[in-house]
């Protein structure tokens, strides 16, 4: 079997239930080495594989995540996040797929990550189901994967979906953490709080990864890795906005320089 092709056959997958299988066996296979690389083979472009089960919408249609007193409010909240790890797992694969004849550790650390991705989405998609709904029952939005179309180079792709997009969640999960204690005897809100924290754990590790990625690459192009970043940011989104909340901890942590942070943050912080 060979390696691209292989990740070509599971990023088109439809159905969310085959994909996880799939997904699990061709990890197997590449950490027992029965996978062949042909670098050579032809790179398609894909269209998002939730596409057929999720109905898409523009961001600012997608229900508002308000409270979590009802089973809906609940869904809501869950289902958007079901939707992110769902569309971590393609992102990671695609990584993989899209970008040739790399250090065979580059390949390994995508893998890792998709292998989190899938056990991310299969606990939250679980606690989606103990509420009575299931991953393509609300819209999603495609942000995720737009940005994966926007970013064709290795710098660009390091850049916007570890360090923006994936670090963007290290902030917005701890804010949910914290608004979700104020729902101290929920039981739902008890089990989403213990997955996002597990979430969050391993989500730094993740956007290292992208980070010490997207630095090998500055490196090899004699490049300034705070510079080039916002560049980078500036030329997919035109215009990013200065973040009110930032987890300072969980970016350095992550691999983010203070004064990247700094410039990413609305308000004045701590960071040293």
């Amino acid at each position: 079997m060979e390696f691209f092709t292989e990740l070509e056959k599971i990023i088109q997958l439809q159905n969310y239930n085959d994909k996880i299988t799939q997904s699990k066996k061709f990890i197997n296979d590449f950490r027992e080495n029965k996978l062949e690389f042909n670098h050579s083979s032809n790179i398609l472009s894909f269209s998002p594989s939730y596409s057929g089960f999720c109905k898409i919408v523009k961001p600012q249609n997608v229900p508002r995540r308000r409270g979590f007193e009802t089973d809906l409010k609940k869904a809501t909240l869950i289902h958007a996040i079901v939707h992110i790890e769902y569309s971590a797992i393609d992102l990671a694969f695609d990584a993989c797929y899209r970008f040739r004849n790399m250090p065979i550790e580059y390949y390994k650390d995508w893998i890792e990550v998709a292998d989190d991705e899938i056990r991310h989405f299969e606990m939250l998609n679980s606690l989606l189901n103990q509420v009575g709904y299931k991953y393509g029952d609300i819209v999603v939005h495609n942000s995720l994967w737009e940005a994966a179309e926007k970013t064709s180079t290795l710098i660009e792709r390091m850049a916007v979906v570890p360090r923006w997009l994936e670090a963007n969640g290290l902030d917005a999960n701890e804010q949910i953490i914290e608004k979700l204690k104020n729902y101290k005897n929920n039981e739902i809100a008890s089990k989403l709080i213990d997955i996002l924290h597990v979430i969050l754990e391993e989500e730094i590790p993740h956007v290292a990864k992208g980070d010490k990625w997207f630095k090998w690459v500055c490196a090899k192009e004699n490049k300034e890795p705070h510079v080039v970043y916002f560049e980078i940011l500036h030329k997919v989104y035109n215009n990013i906005s200065k973040k009110a909340h930032i987890n300072v901890k969980a970016r350095k942590k992550a691999g983010f320089s203070c004064v990247e942070i700094k410039s990413l943050a609305r308000n004045e912080v701590e960071c040293d």
